[in-house]
Protein backbone atom coordinates (compact mmCIF):
# COMPACT_ATOMS: atom_id res chain seq x y z
CA UNK A 1 0.00 0.00 0.00
CA UNK A 2 2.85 2.42 0.90
CA UNK A 3 4.54 1.64 -2.39
CA UNK A 4 1.33 2.29 -4.35
CA UNK A 5 0.77 5.56 -2.44
CA UNK A 6 4.33 6.69 -3.21
CA UNK A 7 3.86 5.94 -6.89
CA UNK A 8 0.57 7.85 -6.92
CA UNK A 9 2.14 10.87 -5.22
CA UNK A 10 5.05 10.83 -7.68
CA UNK A 11 2.63 10.71 -10.61
CA UNK A 12 0.79 13.75 -9.24
CA UNK A 13 4.07 15.64 -8.91
CA UNK A 14 4.78 14.94 -12.60
CA UNK A 15 1.27 15.60 -13.92
CA UNK A 16 0.16 18.62 -11.92
CA UNK A 17 2.79 21.05 -13.24
CA UNK A 18 1.82 20.20 -16.81
CA UNK A 19 -1.84 20.83 -16.05
CA UNK A 20 -0.99 24.28 -14.78
CA UNK A 21 1.41 24.98 -17.64
CA UNK A 22 -0.61 27.88 -19.04
CA UNK A 23 -1.48 29.25 -15.61
CA UNK A 24 2.00 29.96 -14.20
CA UNK A 25 2.86 32.83 -16.54
CA UNK A 26 2.01 36.48 -16.31
CA UNK A 27 3.68 39.46 -18.00
CA UNK A 28 6.54 41.11 -16.11
CA UNK A 29 5.47 44.51 -17.41
CA UNK A 30 2.88 46.03 -19.75
CA UNK A 31 2.09 44.05 -22.88
CA UNK A 32 2.37 46.10 -26.06
CA UNK A 33 -0.20 45.23 -28.72
CA UNK A 34 0.99 46.69 -32.01
CA UNK A 35 -1.70 47.25 -34.64
CA UNK A 36 -0.62 47.32 -38.27
CA UNK A 37 -3.11 50.02 -39.24
CA UNK A 38 -3.91 53.60 -38.25
CA UNK A 39 -6.10 54.76 -35.39
CA UNK A 40 -9.87 54.78 -35.87
CA UNK A 41 -10.14 51.99 -38.44
CA UNK A 42 -11.84 48.63 -37.99
CA UNK A 43 -8.62 46.82 -37.00
CA UNK A 44 -7.82 49.49 -34.42
CA UNK A 45 -11.34 49.37 -32.98
CA UNK A 46 -11.35 45.60 -32.51
CA UNK A 47 -7.80 45.58 -31.12
CA UNK A 48 -8.65 48.11 -28.43
CA UNK A 49 -11.91 46.33 -27.68
CA UNK A 50 -10.15 43.00 -27.05
CA UNK A 51 -7.24 44.64 -25.17
CA UNK A 52 -9.64 46.35 -22.77
CA UNK A 53 -11.42 43.06 -22.07
CA UNK A 54 -8.13 41.24 -21.39
CA UNK A 55 -7.19 43.98 -18.91
CA UNK A 56 -10.57 43.58 -17.21
CA UNK A 57 -10.29 39.79 -17.06
CA UNK A 58 -6.65 39.41 -16.03
CA UNK A 59 -5.51 42.68 -14.47
CA UNK A 60 -2.70 42.87 -17.03
CA UNK A 61 -1.85 46.23 -18.57
CA UNK A 62 -2.16 46.29 -22.38
CA UNK A 63 -0.65 49.25 -24.25
CA UNK A 64 -2.02 49.61 -27.78
CA UNK A 65 0.27 51.13 -30.41
CA UNK A 66 -0.66 51.92 -34.00
CA UNK A 67 2.13 51.10 -36.49
CA UNK A 68 0.56 51.57 -39.94
CA UNK A 69 2.35 50.91 -43.20
CA UNK A 70 2.06 48.49 -46.09
CA UNK A 71 -1.10 46.78 -44.85
CA UNK A 72 0.71 45.46 -41.77
CA UNK A 73 4.11 44.83 -43.37
CA UNK A 74 5.82 47.62 -41.41
CA UNK A 75 4.46 46.41 -38.07
CA UNK A 76 5.32 42.73 -38.62
CA UNK A 77 8.79 43.65 -39.89
CA UNK A 78 9.33 45.35 -36.54
CA UNK A 79 7.60 42.65 -34.47
CA UNK A 80 9.87 39.87 -35.75
CA UNK A 81 12.85 41.63 -34.13
CA UNK A 82 11.30 41.82 -30.65
CA UNK A 83 12.12 39.36 -27.86
CA UNK A 84 9.82 36.30 -27.83
CA UNK A 85 8.81 36.92 -24.22
CA UNK A 86 5.10 37.63 -24.62
CA UNK A 87 5.54 41.35 -23.95
CA UNK A 88 5.08 42.47 -27.57
CA UNK A 89 2.32 41.17 -29.83
CA UNK A 90 0.90 42.20 -33.18
CA UNK A 91 -2.58 42.44 -34.68
CA UNK A 92 -2.79 42.20 -38.46
CA UNK A 93 -5.07 41.18 -41.31
CA UNK A 94 -4.23 38.04 -43.26
CA UNK A 95 -5.16 39.09 -46.79
CA UNK A 96 -2.71 41.99 -47.33
CA UNK A 97 0.06 39.87 -45.79
CA UNK A 98 -0.71 36.98 -48.17
CA UNK A 99 -0.82 39.31 -51.15
CA UNK A 100 2.49 40.98 -50.33
CA UNK A 101 4.24 37.67 -49.67
CA UNK A 102 2.94 36.29 -52.98
CA UNK A 103 3.75 39.33 -55.11
CA UNK A 104 7.05 40.54 -53.56
CA UNK A 105 8.07 37.98 -50.98
CA UNK A 106 11.77 38.37 -51.84
CA UNK A 107 11.62 41.96 -50.54
CA UNK A 108 9.83 41.17 -47.26
CA UNK A 109 11.98 40.14 -44.25
CA UNK A 110 9.51 37.58 -42.87
CA UNK A 111 7.30 34.67 -43.90
CA UNK A 112 4.46 32.72 -42.30
CA UNK A 113 6.84 30.67 -40.11
CA UNK A 114 8.57 33.76 -38.68
CA UNK A 115 5.89 34.10 -35.98
CA UNK A 116 3.98 32.20 -33.33
CA UNK A 117 0.20 32.56 -33.58
CA UNK A 118 -2.22 33.03 -30.71
CA UNK A 119 -5.72 33.74 -32.00
CA UNK A 120 -8.04 35.21 -34.59
CA UNK A 121 -10.57 37.84 -33.55
CA UNK A 122 -12.94 37.63 -36.48
CA UNK A 123 -13.29 36.62 -40.10
CA UNK A 124 -14.23 39.19 -42.72
CA UNK A 125 -17.20 38.09 -44.81
CA UNK A 126 -16.84 39.56 -48.30
CA UNK A 127 -19.78 39.70 -50.65
CA UNK A 128 -20.68 40.94 -54.09
CA UNK A 129 -23.74 43.12 -53.56
CA UNK A 130 -26.07 45.26 -55.64
CA UNK A 131 -28.90 47.70 -55.14
CA UNK A 132 -32.13 45.95 -54.17
CA UNK A 133 -33.91 46.91 -57.42
CA UNK A 134 -31.05 45.88 -59.74
CA UNK A 135 -32.25 43.77 -62.72
CA UNK A 136 -30.27 40.71 -61.54
CA UNK A 137 -30.49 38.64 -58.38
CA UNK A 138 -27.48 36.35 -58.53
CA UNK A 139 -24.14 35.92 -60.28
CA UNK A 140 -25.59 33.96 -63.19
CA UNK A 141 -28.09 36.75 -63.89
CA UNK A 142 -25.40 39.44 -63.46
CA UNK A 143 -23.22 37.70 -66.06
CA UNK A 144 -26.16 37.47 -68.46
CA UNK A 145 -26.88 41.17 -67.88
CA UNK A 146 -23.22 42.11 -68.43
CA UNK A 147 -23.16 40.33 -71.78
CA UNK A 148 -25.93 42.64 -73.00
CA UNK A 149 -24.07 45.80 -71.96
CA UNK A 150 -21.61 47.19 -74.51
CA UNK A 151 -19.28 48.50 -71.83
CA UNK A 152 -19.85 45.70 -69.33
CA UNK A 153 -20.70 46.46 -65.70
CA UNK A 154 -19.00 48.72 -63.16
CA UNK A 155 -17.65 46.88 -60.12
CA UNK A 156 -16.59 48.77 -56.97
CA UNK A 157 -13.76 47.47 -54.78
CA UNK A 158 -11.51 48.81 -52.02
CA UNK A 159 -8.77 46.15 -51.81
CA UNK A 160 -6.66 44.62 -54.59
CA UNK A 161 -7.51 40.97 -53.74
CA UNK A 162 -11.19 41.69 -54.48
CA UNK A 163 -10.29 42.73 -58.02
CA UNK A 164 -7.89 39.80 -58.39
CA UNK A 165 -10.61 37.29 -57.53
CA UNK A 166 -13.21 38.79 -59.87
CA UNK A 167 -10.93 39.25 -62.88
CA UNK A 168 -10.81 35.49 -63.65
CA UNK A 169 -14.58 35.33 -63.08
CA UNK A 170 -15.09 37.93 -65.80
CA UNK A 171 -12.57 36.29 -68.11
CA UNK A 172 -14.04 32.80 -67.75
CA UNK A 173 -17.59 34.14 -68.19
CA UNK A 174 -16.47 36.25 -71.18
CA UNK A 175 -17.86 39.50 -69.80
CA UNK A 176 -16.31 42.86 -68.96
CA UNK A 177 -16.00 44.11 -65.39
CA UNK A 178 -14.94 47.77 -65.15
CA UNK A 179 -13.25 47.98 -61.75
CA UNK A 180 -13.69 51.24 -59.83
CA UNK A 181 -11.35 51.78 -56.86
CA UNK A 182 -12.90 53.04 -53.61
CA UNK A 183 -11.40 54.00 -50.26
CA UNK A 184 -13.66 51.78 -48.12
CA UNK A 185 -16.62 49.46 -48.04
CA UNK A 186 -18.79 52.31 -46.75
CA UNK A 187 -17.87 54.39 -49.81
CA UNK A 188 -18.72 51.42 -52.02
CA UNK A 189 -22.18 51.16 -50.49
CA UNK A 190 -22.87 54.83 -51.20
CA UNK A 191 -21.76 54.39 -54.83
CA UNK A 192 -24.04 51.38 -55.24
CA UNK A 193 -27.04 53.12 -53.67
CA UNK A 194 -26.35 56.23 -55.74
CA UNK A 195 -26.31 54.24 -58.98
CA UNK A 196 -22.67 55.07 -59.77
CA UNK A 197 -21.63 51.40 -59.97
CA UNK A 198 -23.55 48.21 -60.68
CA UNK A 199 -22.10 46.01 -57.92
CA UNK A 200 -19.54 46.22 -55.14
CA UNK A 201 -17.35 43.96 -53.00
CA UNK A 202 -17.87 44.76 -49.33
CA UNK A 203 -16.51 43.15 -46.15
CA UNK A 204 -19.25 43.42 -43.57
CA UNK A 205 -20.62 46.84 -44.45
CA UNK A 206 -23.33 45.20 -46.55
CA UNK A 207 -25.03 43.35 -43.68
CA UNK A 208 -27.19 46.15 -42.26
CA UNK A 209 -28.18 47.29 -45.77
CA UNK A 210 -29.27 43.78 -46.71
CA UNK A 211 -31.27 43.58 -43.49
CA UNK A 212 -32.88 46.97 -44.25
CA UNK A 213 -33.74 45.88 -47.80
CA UNK A 214 -31.55 48.49 -49.57
CA UNK A 215 -29.02 45.97 -50.92
CA UNK A 216 -29.08 42.34 -52.02
CA UNK A 217 -26.27 39.82 -52.20
CA UNK A 218 -25.30 38.62 -55.66
CA UNK A 219 -22.73 36.12 -54.39
CA UNK A 220 -20.76 35.30 -51.28
CA UNK A 221 -17.04 35.77 -51.90
CA UNK A 222 -16.23 33.79 -48.74
CA UNK A 223 -15.83 30.01 -48.62
CA UNK A 224 -19.31 29.66 -47.18
CA UNK A 225 -22.70 31.26 -47.61
CA UNK A 226 -23.45 34.12 -45.25
CA UNK A 227 -26.11 34.26 -42.54
CA UNK A 228 -27.48 37.62 -43.70
CA UNK A 229 -28.32 36.15 -47.14
CA UNK A 230 -28.31 32.34 -46.93
CA UNK A 231 -29.74 31.86 -50.42
CA UNK A 232 -26.85 33.65 -52.12
CA UNK A 233 -24.39 31.10 -53.54
CA UNK A 234 -20.62 31.31 -53.12
CA UNK A 235 -18.30 31.86 -56.08
CA UNK A 236 -17.28 28.22 -55.63
CA UNK A 237 -20.90 27.07 -55.93
CA UNK A 238 -21.16 29.16 -59.08
CA UNK A 239 -18.34 27.15 -60.64
CA UNK A 240 -15.41 29.46 -59.84
CA UNK A 241 -12.85 27.93 -57.49
CA UNK A 242 -12.13 31.28 -55.85
CA UNK A 243 -12.77 32.88 -52.49
CA UNK A 244 -11.60 35.63 -50.14
CA UNK A 245 -11.55 35.17 -46.39
CA UNK A 246 -9.52 37.78 -44.49
CA UNK A 247 -8.87 37.03 -40.82
CA UNK A 248 -7.83 39.50 -38.14
CA UNK A 249 -5.15 37.65 -36.18
CA UNK A 250 -2.73 37.94 -33.25
CA UNK A 251 0.92 36.96 -33.67
CA UNK A 252 4.09 37.04 -31.55
CA UNK A 253 7.81 36.78 -32.34
CA UNK A 254 8.85 33.17 -32.97
CA UNK A 255 10.04 31.22 -29.94
CA UNK A 256 7.39 32.17 -27.39
CA UNK A 257 7.71 29.93 -24.28
CA UNK A 258 4.94 27.37 -24.10
CA UNK A 259 3.58 28.63 -20.77
CA UNK A 260 3.46 32.20 -22.08
CA UNK A 261 1.80 31.04 -25.29
CA UNK A 262 -0.83 29.06 -23.39
CA UNK A 263 -1.61 31.93 -20.98
CA UNK A 264 -1.84 34.52 -23.77
CA UNK A 265 -3.96 32.25 -25.97
CA UNK A 266 -6.39 31.69 -23.09
CA UNK A 267 -6.55 35.42 -22.31
CA UNK A 268 -7.39 36.22 -25.92
CA UNK A 269 -9.91 33.39 -26.20
CA UNK A 270 -11.72 34.47 -23.04
CA UNK A 271 -11.86 38.06 -24.25
CA UNK A 272 -12.89 37.30 -27.84
CA UNK A 273 -15.69 34.99 -26.71
CA UNK A 274 -16.98 37.37 -24.03
CA UNK A 275 -20.45 38.85 -24.48
CA UNK A 276 -19.15 42.43 -24.50
CA UNK A 277 -16.60 41.83 -27.26
CA UNK A 278 -19.07 39.81 -29.34
CA UNK A 279 -21.62 42.61 -29.08
CA UNK A 280 -18.96 45.25 -29.76
CA UNK A 281 -17.93 43.52 -32.99
CA UNK A 282 -21.55 43.25 -34.09
CA UNK A 283 -22.24 46.90 -33.33
CA UNK A 284 -19.10 48.34 -34.91
CA UNK A 285 -18.46 46.00 -37.84
CA UNK A 286 -21.54 43.77 -38.21
CA UNK A 287 -19.18 40.84 -37.69
CA UNK A 288 -19.15 37.77 -35.47
CA UNK A 289 -16.25 36.87 -33.18
CA UNK A 290 -14.36 33.92 -34.60
CA UNK A 291 -11.28 32.54 -32.82
CA UNK A 292 -9.37 29.69 -34.47
CA UNK A 293 -6.91 29.34 -31.57
CA UNK A 294 -3.12 28.95 -31.95
CA UNK A 295 -3.05 25.83 -34.14
CA UNK A 296 -6.05 26.84 -36.22
CA UNK A 297 -4.59 30.29 -36.82
CA UNK A 298 -1.29 28.82 -38.01
CA UNK A 299 -3.13 26.42 -40.33
CA UNK A 300 -5.25 29.28 -41.73
CA UNK A 301 -2.14 31.41 -42.36
CA UNK A 302 -0.22 28.56 -44.00
CA UNK A 303 -3.03 27.47 -46.31
CA UNK A 304 -4.14 31.01 -47.07
CA UNK A 305 -0.65 31.95 -48.21
CA UNK A 306 -0.63 28.98 -50.59
CA UNK A 307 -4.08 29.85 -52.01
CA UNK A 308 -3.28 33.52 -52.60
CA UNK A 309 0.08 32.66 -54.14
CA UNK A 310 -1.76 30.47 -56.65
CA UNK A 311 -4.17 33.34 -57.36
CA UNK A 312 -1.34 35.83 -57.92
CA UNK A 313 0.51 33.38 -60.17
CA UNK A 314 -2.64 32.83 -62.24
CA UNK A 315 -3.17 36.58 -62.56
CA UNK A 316 0.40 37.08 -63.79
CA UNK A 317 -0.03 34.31 -66.35
CA UNK A 318 -3.13 36.02 -67.71
CA UNK A 319 -1.28 39.29 -68.34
Amino acid sequence: MKQLLSIAMLACMVVLPSLGHGQDWSPKDSITLQIGFGAGGSTDIMGRLVAAKIEENTGWNIVVENKPGGGGIAMFSSLMRQKPDGQTLGLGVSMPIFLNLASRGDKIPFNIDTFDYLATIMRGEIAMVAKADAPYNNLEELIAYAKKQKGGVAVAFDAKPQQMVLEPVAKNAEVKFKFVKHKSGAEQVQSILGGHVDVGCTAGEHVKYIESGDLKMIASMSKDRQACSPDAKTLIENGFDLYLEPYFYIAAPKGLPENAKAALAKAFDDAINSDSVKQGLLNSMQANAHNLGPEGTYTMMSQGAVDINALVTAAKNQQ
